[in-house]
């Protein structure tokens, strides 16, 4: 697992976290920047995902895969799903909805590293 990814996926996830919260404490919906955001962090996440597979495949990681791919499989779904919740929900919930995303995702990254690096 390339840790120099992870780490650019949990960076930009903390920012639009925090770009988020302050968006929904502004009390005002979800714009392009959080859109655009969220569409870069989908691309980072995927990328991460393509190097877990190729060194799964190649042999590497841990013993436990289902943990592993369930984690990378739930990091690829969180920033769609953010986004389509905080379209429905035109109103600084949808914001708030983004901002627990964000944050969701970066701490998925973090335990991902854990499991890849076999921390129980």
């Amino acid at each position: 697992m390339n840790t120099v990814v992870s780490t650019i996926v949990i960076v930009i996830a903390l920012l639009l976290m925090l770009a988020s919260l302050i968006v929904a404490i502004r009390d005002r919906p979800m714009g392009m920047v959080l859109l655009v955001g969220f569409a870069v962090l989908e691309v980072a996440v995927l990328v991460q995902a393509g190097f877990v597979i190729a060194a799964v495949v190649g042999g590497a990681g841990p013993e436990d895969k289902a943990t592993l791919f369930g984690y990378v499989g739930g990091e690829v779904l969180i920033p769609p799903a953010g986004v389509f919740l905080a379209l429905a929900e035109r109103s600084r919930w949808g914001s708030a909805i983004l901002a627990v995303a964000g944050f969701a995702i970066a701490v998925m990254t973090a335990r991902l590293l854990q499991i890849w690096q076999g921390v129980p």
